[in-house]
């Protein structure tokens, strides 16, 4: 199993920046595809980002292409979420997400291991 814990979200204007980090406990972190879900208000959950155990390999939902990155760290056990470019509707509690199976799958179903979640607003 592994546990997961987010930080890093808060307030942002429109346009702006914020880091998102997880760090993940265990000693099989590598062996996990890593993504990020959010869910705002009164919505369903939906797919953000995902990495492959290695990191080579990254998806993104189209609304948030060129503007969020993905990326891990296997030595420390993290993974992040850089978001540039905010914007209002980018406002959600974001969640990080291990899966067991293959990385493209995370696009259309999570894998078993979720975080507490952490809020994000972006104000116009």
């Amino acid at each position: 199993q592994v546990q997961l814990v987010e930080s890093g979200g808060g307030l942002a204007q429109a346009g702006g920046s914020l880091r998102l980090s997880c760090a993940a406990s265990g000693r099989t972190f590598s062996s996990y595809a890593m993504g990020w879900f959010r869910q705002a208000p009164g919505q369903e959950r939906e797919f953000v980002a995902a990495i492959s155990r290695n990191g080579d390999w990254t998806y993104y939902a189209d609304s948030v292409k060129g503007r969020l990155t993905i990326s891990r760290d296997n030595a420390k056990n993290m993974i992040y979420l850089q978001m540039n470019g905010l914007k209002p509707e980018d406002t959600a509690v974001y969640y990080c997400n291990a899966a067991t199976g293959p990385t493209e799958r995370l696009k259309i179903h999570p894998g078993d291991y979720w975080g507490q979640g952490t809020q994000v607003t972006v104000s116009s």
